[in-house]
This record gives structure tokens, sequence and C-alpha cells, in this order.
């Protein structure tokens, strides 16, 4: 059922925090979440769009607070079409600030990292979103969050955001404007295609060939204010932007069992690199396991550039009874 957008008045400066966490809520059914989280996407509600925290005034103040930190925010055109490569689509020459104001002139599109860094109860926020999530997940049990953060996306009207897949779990939520969200389960993200990306040790998007894309697993979510998405990690998504300015909030993290399946497949795409034909992750959990440990030793902070070499040696001097 689609949420009435509505607009909350300003709010009594000492009762801001206790505001968010009583307040901010995702409505999502705890049977769908049990049978698809990380697998399949899935559609919610919410009621975000309510918070002061994302009126175009608040958003005007938290883009000039990011002027200063260069890495915590990305602004980049339309793409001609959901195939076109990600980073080919011209991006930077305005902040933040100057980029939001000129949304109806300019074409573009407004990525805001972090803002839980920048503003304190975007980090309330979080928290409390976060903590909704863990216990319809009934508890991480032995898994420890490595990386959560959030982020704000603004963008002008048709505007399309080329196909890619994140390394992370994601829950998205669209505040102000229509959103035409098209995703794919992360099993139809080739082996080969996340091998080479989780090779490169880094957070980043990763690319995707939208033509080996199966359409007939693809989900299509219309998204309005009060509208969300669950979007599992390596998930292949595009999206397209409808006929006004549109405002979305997301959240994403990774667990250590997350960053393990990804030095498996770094693992993985070495031995591909040796003429080795390696096991499918999640076929040998133990196998798994070790080829996650080797990857660790061999590169315990990023795997690219000068530490390939030392890789290979490493990985070259191990035997394991199975590739």
């Amino acid at each position: 059922m689609m949420v009435q957008r509505s607009f909350a008045g300003k709010l009594d400066p000492d009762d801001v925090v206790r505001s968010v966490k009583t307040s901010a809520r995702l409505n999502i059914d705890s049977e769908i979440f049990r049978q698809s989280f990380d697998h399949e996407p899935f559609g919610f509600t919410h009621n975000l769009s309510s918070l002061d925290l994302f009126s175009y005034d608040s958003l005007l103040g938290l883009a000039e607070s990011f002027h200063g930190s260069p890495r915590d925010y990305f602004i980049a055109g339309s793409a001609l079409s959901p195939g076109t490569q990600f980073y080919s689509v011209p991006n930077g020459g305005m902040r933040p600030r100057e980029a939001l104001e000129n949304l109806d002139r300019v074409r573009c599109r407004v990525l805001l990292k972090r803002p839980e860094d920048h503003n304190a109860r975007f980090r309330d926020l979080l928290e409390t979103l976060f903590q909704q999530v863990v216990d319809l997940w009934g508890g991480l049990g032995n898994e420890r969050v490595e990386r959560l953060e959030s982020a704000i996306l603004i963008s002008s009207c048709s505007t399309t955001t080329p196909v890619h897949f994140d390394p992370e779990i994601g829950f998205f939520s669209q505040i102000e404007g229509e959103k035409f969200y098209h995703v794919y389960p992360p099993a139809c993200s080739s082996e080969a295609e996340l091998e080479r990306f989780y090779i490169r040790g880094r957070v980043d998007i990763g690319s995707v060939d939208i033509k080996g894309l199966d359409p007939a697993r693809e989900h299509v979510f219309t998204l309005g204010p009060g509208r969300g998405l669950h979007q599992p990690q390596n998930a292949p998504h595009w999206v397209q932007t409808g006929r006004s300015r549109s405002v979305s909030y997301t959240f994403v993290f990774q667990t250590d069992a997350s960053y393990t399946r990804g030095r498996t497949r770094a693992f993985n795409y070495c031995l591909r690199r040796f003429g080795l034909s390696p096991s499918r992750l999640g076929e040998h959990a133990g196998l798994d396991a070790a080829k996650a440990s080797a990857m660790r030793a061999a590169a315990p902070i990023q795997f690219t550039g000068r530490v390939y070499n030392k890789a290979r040696r490493v990985l070259a001097g191990r035997r394991l009874s199975r590739s």
C-alpha cells in the first residue's frame, strides 16, 4: 500500500534525537524477510518521508557541510542508457550544494555519502533502522558488522543510473519523487564478474554486462514516497527517475562473513589466472574458508597493484586437495 507523503513541522531541539528514534520505521513483512533476505529483492513501506531531515532546506544545509570532504560525495550526469559503462558518464564539476540548486537546469545525480559523519541526527537514523533489520534477522548470530553506512541520493528528473552491483547488503527508501528501480537477484551476476571485482579489494561499484542478465529474473519496483526495497549483496541494478526531482535514502552494511566470501572469490580469480577451474563459492564450505584465510594472509588490507605479486607467491606455495 502506498504511504501518503507528509512533512513534519520544525522539532524542538530537545526532542530531535528522541523523535528520530521513535518515529523512523521500515515496515517489512517478517515472513518475506525470512524467505528472501540477501537472496531476492523485495519491497516494503516506510515513514521516512515525514522526517524533516529530508526537507529541501535541510538537504541544502547538509550538502554545504560536504564541500570540504570530496571523498564523501559523487556528482555525475545521466547515463545515455542502462548499459552505459558506469564511470564513462561525465562526473564532477560542481560542489554538492551548487548541484542541488541547479537540478532543474543541469540533469545530474548527487550522491552524499555517510551523512551520519556530518550530522548526528543521520547517525541516529542509521542506528535506529539498522536495529530494526537486526531484530528481523533474529540477531547477528556469529557474524560481526565490519561496515555500516548510509547515503542520500538526489537526482534531477529523467536521469538514468547505469547498471552495476554493490558489495553491500542494502535497504533503499524513496523519500520524494518517483524512481523506477530495476534489480536482479545476486545469482544473476556471473562468478567471473564477481571475482574480477573482489580481486581489487576495495569498496566500489562492480561492472556488469547488461546483455548477460536474465530478463525473466528482473524485478521492477515503481518507488514513490513511502516505498522502498531490499537489495541483496552483489545484486545487479539500474535506476531511472520520473518527471520530478528525486530524493532517496539508503543504508548498507557488510559483515565479516561477506568479507570472507569476497576473499574466497579473489582466491578463485588467482586460480583461474593459473589456468585452474576453481569450485564455485558455496560448494565446499571448508575449502572456501581455507581460500579466504590464504587470501587474508596474502593481502590483509588491499588486493591491488604490487600486492598481487606478493599474493601470487603466497598462493603458489599453498596446496589444496581440490581447487
